[in-house]
């Protein structure tokens, strides 16, 4: 059974109206898995399905709002009528499995690419903030990998927010539990709040304030359609992924101001990613990240919602960190790959010993059926 070390991270925790059996919680993770069209299908069905037999709260894969050209092909969508009809498959599989399912809704902003085909049948420009190109990045699907290109700074961002009211009003349908607005990882909210990628002189720019009002009302628009007791959000202040980063201290100030500010709100958790390496690119011989304590800098700010953190835990930390209340919970990722038992296998104290498959995280362009599975559904549960 669980070690005592353990324990904390296997207690229930209520988030809203969730009862929510333990605190090992699984993040967003993207597997290029949803072949050929960006609908879930058979395969993703049986992934989420394994994990939600013992994980306390799944949040799904960053699930496009809108048709982009993402450096990631293949990754499952929220606006037609067929993805919903595919995520209700979904849904009611992990509610049967007695676990609960938030969808991540994603717009991944000047990170796409206008040559890819989601982009083109979206049938509108790369959109950002600004005109400012991200560095790095290779769309290694496209032919001669391209890079990203100088987005087109969009003249009214609530075109964008309107895109996610109707993503949120899709996933309701869709069956999911609540949303989690992706608002890290230099993709478009964080685009938003970052004054290197945000160089707007109007109200959406400039000042701490307006950098943040998009994320804010963003989440507003998402409450809107769930209730504040059914919405999330996800920050990485620490991370330089995609070009972003500021100094720690203005870092500090924004993301400081902008968690304050949502907690006003009364959304149900923070999902604060910790600085990692990983999520921290060189880019012109320069490390593009930004190293601080992120449960440290912003644990305390939160007086309504839940503050969850991910990135780099193992379960022994997080139950410590629960333990002295320094968390409420934590989300797992790679753990969570290798192991899709991986709840179960704490409590009942076996190891954690499937080693990863790097080869196929992201997966390839996958022909067959058989193919998608490999380093997906097909890690080994443990012998209880």
């Amino acid at each position: 059974m669980a070690s005592a070390e353990i324990a904390p991270l296997l207690s229930s925790v209520q988030l809203g109206p969730l009862a929510l059996r333990n605190r090992v919680f699984m993040s967003a993770l993207t597997r290029n898995r949803s072949v050929p069209t960006n609908v879930p299908n058979d395969v993703n069905l049986e992934y989420y399905q394994q994990r939600a037999k013992s994980a306390g709260l799944i949040i799904t894969e960053g699930v496009l709002i809108t048709p982009q050209g993402s450096e990631w092909p293949h990754a499952p969508g929220l606006w037609s009528k067929e993805q919903v009809s595919a995520w209700k498959k979904i849904t009611d599989a992990v509610h049967k499995e007695g676990s609960f399912i938030f969808a991540q809704i994603w717009h991944l902003g000047r990170v796409s690419h206008p040559d890819a085909p989601e982009q083109k049948l979206a049938g509108v420009p790369v959109y950002g903030p600004s005109a400012i190109t991200a560095r790095g990045g290779k769309f290694r699907f496209l032919p001669g990998h391209p890079g990203y290109v100088t987005p087109t700074a969009i003249d009214d961002p609530t075109v964008l927010l309107d895109l996610f009211e109707q993503a949120a009003v899709n996933a309701k349908e869709a069956g999911f539990d609540g949303v989690e607005l992706h608002g890290a990882n230099g993709y478009l909210v964080h685009q938003f709040l970052d004054s290197t990628s945000n160089l707007r002189t109007d109200s959406w720019g400039g000042s701490i304030a307006n950098r943040a009002k998009f994320g804010l009302l963003a989440l507003e628009r998402l409450i809107k359609v769930f209730g504040k007791d059914r919405v999330g959000v996800k920050l990485s202040p620490g991370a330089g992924y995609n070009d972003v980063g500021m100094p720690v201290e203005e870092t500090i100030e924004t993301f400081g101001y902008f968690i304050t500010e949502a907690d006003k709100l009364g959304i149900a958790y923070f999902d604060v990613m910790r600085y990692t390496d990983m999520m921290n690119p060189t880019i012109d011989g320069k490390k593009r990240g930004v190293p601080h304590d992120t449960v440290a800098a912003y644990g305390h700010l939160t007086k309504n919602a839940k503050f969850f953190s991910n990135a780099g835990w193992s379960p022994e930390e997080a139950a410590s960190a629960v333990k002295d209340g320094k968390v409420e919970g934590v989300f797992f990722g790679t753990l969570w790959i290798s192991h899709p038992d991986l709840a179960k296998r704490l409590e009942h104290g076996k190891p954690l010993d499937n080693p990863i498959d790097f080869t196929t995280l992201y997966g390839k362009y996958y022909a067959s059926e058989e193919a998608q599975k490999k380093g997906y559904v097909d890690y080994p549960e443990a012998q209880y």
